[in-house]
C-alpha cells in the first residue's frame, strides 16, 4: 500500500512538472524598425518617396518665388495704380497664396498615400517572416523590442473569453 502511495505521489508530480514546463510560452524580440531600415526594398522605396518628395517641393518653390516676384512687382507699382486695380491685385495675390497652400496639403497626402502604398507590402514581408522564424524556433510570442512597440506573434492561449466570462458579459 506504501508503495502505491509513493507512485501515485510521483505520478501526480510528474504530471505537475510537465504541466508547469508546458505553460511555459517562450518569448522573444525583435527590433523591427531596424530590420525594416535594412530591407533593400525599404531604401529603395524611401529613394521613390525622396524623388517624390523633392519633385514636390521644386513646384512648390517655383510657386513661391513667382508669388515673391508678383508682390514685389505689385509692390513697386501700387503707388502708379488705381485703389480699384491695387485692391483686385491683393485679391489675386491671396489666390494664388491659397493655391500654393492646397498643393502643398494635396502633395503632402501623395506622399503619404505612396508611402503606404509602398510600405505595406515590405512590412507585411518583414511579419511573415518574423512568424516563420518564430514558427521554426518554437516562440510563442514576438514583442517589438522598440520603446512602445506591440506584439507581432501571438501564438498562446488568449484569455479573453474566460476574462469575459469572470466579469459576467
Amino acid at each position: 500500500m506504501k508503495q502505491v502511495k509513493k507512485i501515485a505521489v510521483a505520478l501526480v508530480l510528474f504530471v505537475a512538472a510537465s504541466s508547469f514546463v508546458n505553460a511555459q510560452s517562450k518569448i522573444a524580440h525583435i527590433d523591427v524598425q531596424k530590420l525594416l531600415s535594412e530591407m533593400p526594398e525599404m531604401k529603395s522605396a524611401e529613394s521613390e518617396l525622396k524623388k517624390l518628395s523633392e519633385t514636390y517641393q521644386a513646384d512648390i518653390q517655383a510657386s513661391m518665388t513667382e508669388l515673391r516676384n508678383k508682390f514685389q512687382q505689385y509692390n513697386s507699382e501700387a503707388a502708379s495704380k488705381s485703389k480699384e486695380e491695387n485692391d483686385k491685385r491683393a485679391t489675386e495675390l491671396q489666390a494664388f497664396e491659397k493655391n500654393i497652400g492646397e498643393a502643398q496639403q494635396a502633395a503632402q497626402q501623395e506622399i503619404q498615400k505612396k508611402q503606404a502604398e509602398l510600405f505595406a507590402p515590405i512590412s507585411e514581408k518583414a511579419k511573415a517572416a518574423i512568424e516563420k522564424v518564430a514558427a521554426a524556433q518554437g516562440f510563442d510570442y514576438v514583442v517589438d523590442a522598440q520603446p512602445g512597440g506591440g506584439l507581432i506573434v501571438a501564438k498562446g492561449k488568449d484569455l479573453l473569453a474566460e476574462v469575459k466570462k469572470e466579469l459576467g458579459f
